[in-house]
């Protein structure tokens, strides 16, 4: 929840900077998660001031430039060169010193710098609206009438001053204080100030004949509703400041009257609906949970269907607004509203909930309602927003107000024990102390003895309804930070760094491994002498058993390929051709070094595809496995552990016809490719295998429990697309590694979607078809930062790869 430390000094009266303030909310359990801010203008026109024309006159060496010298409260006169048509002699005009920054209304921020124009010293710039953000026009420079001294900054004079923006990570339970009115009482609780409301005294009904008339049928999910009607409204853009507090809250500015609405609902937290007056079929408004299969078009274009137990404000005609969730379309405000009716209610918080869980439908409305809103609040909001909007759009206020309410909703009483206040709290507190943080909570004492107390509590308070929540209210007003500890305090903790459990993890890549259609197997550690030496291992290198079960079974595996090529043989032999099995175990092998043996042994996971990866259906023709299918659940399993950071070469081994190596800090992770054939017949298998081994002890040592969050950009990115002629030698990874070290700041993806070889091409060329995925998460990219962007990528590729650029 977003809130504006200016809108909270409206009501109430603090002197806490805004770092304090969050400080204080997050001690009363209004954790602050953000803190920034929120200029009126980019840069907030630091480096701008007032300045006078002092003398004007032609450019020697251009026709529409002109050289100026301007006073801007400086020892010297600024020497100034401007190509704007208006600037004169004598004018008060906004200067952009040497070393401002200026924020243009389009295209990117730049500095200025002293600098000769055509021959001529230029010290500054004088400025017009759209080049400081303050506007759109750029016909002239802005010319000023004022009195203000030269020098003045240009922010003081257009009254310009920050807000800041409190991210506040409110919980379920506190839905009384989901708005800035909801704040400002525990605000009033914390530093015993008042909380001053916006006055409504000034309102009144007015003398222009009703033309709506009100019918509640469902007072359960509608406890109470006000209604108002006003003619004669127009629809126009919103003053500065409402703009500038929905801004600060991230909500766009739409038209006043929307504004207004949007106002009330994050200023006192009371949501409100405004409909056009004029489109509510056959004068009457009606509350009711129409029929189930009604449909209703909402303001988001969509067609819904209402299933019976969704509550409607509805005309004579049907449904037009889901109530506390969605406006309807058809009802909506637009630019030819003339006349209006103001909707301010209170809902069930379970009839809404429902209906916006129902229909996937979050709004600002729903959120506070299906949590409990202030049924006290709506007669006060209605006339705050009448008044807003006679202010904002004119308008007659009719001379009927509406409000059902047929059975008020009345404080909750909770009756509470002072022992058992100061057991919960851990501390005795004084009774007047009690009570004075009670009151200042607006719960009130109805009744009190000397062991006990009768509280009354605001409905708005949905949360605090027991002893325990009274005790909760007293703790977080008190401060926790104010209850001692206890002399005998202990505790438990649990270590902050873990070992990694080895058995867990793999547990979770076999659970991985299973749900991508793969079948877990063991297999025997002892294999034949000649399956190792298939794979280069010497005599010498291998572990031999002292007393063998036969000749055949007499060493110890110094790989797992032929223990799962036996598997598969296995499998073959019996019709089942598509396969995919791993297996976790051990290799071992020993190093002979002057006279020393040392014996070693490495768990590693073995992964083994061959046949078909997708069968053939009346559909689809069957697909077979490839090198590309066995690379990607590498790339599954790598990803589970958290092995990101990884380089690759090509892999040149005694094993594969073609492989790659996953290095990571140079050292040997993984290896993956194409079963030699000749291994493959070796153990009686006739079709293609790929094979992929992971030293598993290593990626154990590496894995890290730590997971790094990143926050959803909020701005979108762009992609762009290159097509490259290069050496057939040039891999896909050569031309990632260099892209991703030309562009650090903005790249964000690199893909290649297409490899093409012909003839056409030359010999000894392909074309790769790359993508580049480019975002700012500060801000949307524009043509000019593509552009610069793809520019220098290609360069690069032309020049370190000598690469062709396919036009």
């Amino acid at each position: 929840m977003l809130i504006s430390y200016k809108a909270l000094k409206t009501l109430v009266d603090f002197n806490e900077s805004p770092e304090e303030l969050s400080k204080l909310l997050t001690a009363t359990g209004l954790e602050v998660e953000g803190l920034n801010e929120v200029l009126p203008v980019p840069g907030g026109l630091e480096g701008l001031v007032i300045g006078e024309v002092k003398t004007c006159e032609p450019h020697p060496n251009a026709d529409k430039l002109k050289c100026t010298t301007v006073d801007v409260g400086s020892d010297e006169l600024l020497q100034i060169v401007c190509g704007a048509p208006n600037v004169a002699a004598g004018q008060k005009v906004i200067v952009a010193v040497v070393g401002a920054t200026l924020y243009p209304s389009e295209g990117d921020p730049f500095k200025i710098k002293k600098s000769k124009i055509r021959g001529e010293l230029s010290q500054g710039m004088i400025c017009a609206e759209d080049e400081i953000g303050m506007g759109q026009s750029h016909a002239g420079i802005m010319v000023l009438d004022t009195d203000k001294a030269n020098g003045t900054p240009a922010a003081e004079y257009f009254n310009l001053s920050s807000d800041y923006c409190i991210e506040i990570g409110l919980t379920p339970n506190r839905a009384d204080a989901a708005s800035h009115f909801g704040v400002a009482r525990d605000i009033k609780a914390i530093v015993n100030k008042d909380i001053t409301l916006p006055s409504v005294e000034n309102f009144a009904l007015g003398t222009a004949q009703n033309t709506i008339a009100l019918q509640v049928e469902n007072a359960e999910a509608c406890p109470r509703f006000c209604g108002l009607e006003i003619r004669g409204v127009e629809v126009k853009e919103s003053p500065q400041w409402l703009k500038d507090f929905l801004g600060t809250i991230g909500v766009n500015s739409i038209n006043n009257l929307v504004d207004i609405s949007n106002y009330i609902c994050h200023f006192l937290g009371q949501p409100m609906h405004i409909f056009d007056a004029d489109q509510i079929k056959g004068q009457k408004i009606i509350v009711k949970a129409p029929e189930k299969g009604t449909k209703i078009k909402t303001l988001d274009g969509q067609e819904r269907e209402l299933n019976g137990n969704d509550l409607a404000i509805c005309d004579t005609n049907g449904p037009i607004g889901i109530a506390g969730v969605f406006g309807g379309e058809e009802s909506g405000v637009t630019n030819d509203t003339k006349n209006v009716f103001l909707e301010v209610a209170y809902f069930h918080p379970d009839w809404i909930r429902g209906t916006a869980t129902r229909h996937s439908l979050k709004t600002d409305a729903s959120f506070r309602y299906e949590r409990g809103t202030d049924p006290n609040m709506p007669p006060f909001a209605i006339k705050l927003a009448a008044l807003l909007v006679q202010e904002l759009a004119g308008g007659d206020i009719c001379a009927e107000a509406f409000e059902e309410y047929p059975n008020a909703i009345q404080n909750h009483e909770v009756p509470v024990k002072f022992k058992n206040i100061d057991r919960l709290l851990g501390k005795e507190l004084t009774k007047g102390l009690i009570k004075e943080i009670l009151t200042k909570l607006d719960i009130e004492i109805k009744e009190e003895s000397e062991t006990t107390m009768l509280l009354s509590v605001p409905p708005y308070r949905v949360d605090v309804t027991r002893e325990a929540d009274i005790v909760e209210e007293i703790l977080r007003i008190y401060g926790f930070d104010n209850i001692e500890l206890s002399e005998n305090l202990s505790s438990d903790y649990i270590s902050e760094f873990p070992a990694v459990e080895a058995d867990l993890q793999r547990l979770k890549i076999s659970e991985l491994m299973a749900a991508n259609g793969f079948y877990e197997v063991q297999n025997l550690s002892i294999v034949k002498p000649s399956q190792n030496a298939a794979l280069g291992e010497s005599e010498d290198s291998q572990v031999q058993l002292l007393n063998p079960l036969n000749e055949d079974l007499s060493v110890m595996r110094n790989s797992l390929l032929f223990s799962g090529l036996q598997t598969l043989a296995y499998n073959i032999n019996r019709r089942n051709k598509d396969l995919k099995i791993f297996e976790f175990g051990r290799v071992y092998g020993k190093k002979v070094n002057e006279d020393k043996t040392k014996y070693y042994e490495n768990q590693v996971l073995g992964i083994w595809l061959t046949g078909d990866q997708l069968v053939e259906t009346w559909q689809a023709k069957s697909v077979k496995n490839d090198f590309y299918s066995l690379k990607n659940i590498l790339s599954k399993v790598l990803g589970g552990m958290r092995l990101n950071d990884l380089s690759t070469e090509e892999a040149v081994e005694p094993r594969f016809d073609y492989g790659i190596n996953y290095k990571l800090n140079n050292k040997l992770v993984a290896v993956a490719g194409k079963v030699k054939a000749q291994h493959a017949k070796f153990s009686g298998v006739k079709q293609d295998v790929f094979y992929a081994e992971i030293d598993w002890d290593y990626a154990l040592k590496k894995f890290s429990q730590e997971v790094a969050f990143v926050e959803i950009p909020k701005f979108p990115a762009v992609r762009r697309d290159l097509s490259l002629v290069l050496d057939s030698e040039v891999g896909f990874d050569k031309i990632k590694t260099l892209a991703e070290k030309t562009e650090r700041k903005l790249l964000t993806a690199v893909n290649v979607f297409d490899v093409y070889q012909g003839d056409n091409l030359g010999e000894g060329k392909k074309s790769y078809a790359i993508s580049f995925t480019l975002q700012d998460p500060q801000k949307t990219l524009n043509d000019k930062q593509i552009d610069k962007t793809m520019n220098r990528l290609i360069q690069v590729f032309e020049s370190e790869l000598g690469a062709e650029i396919r036009r």
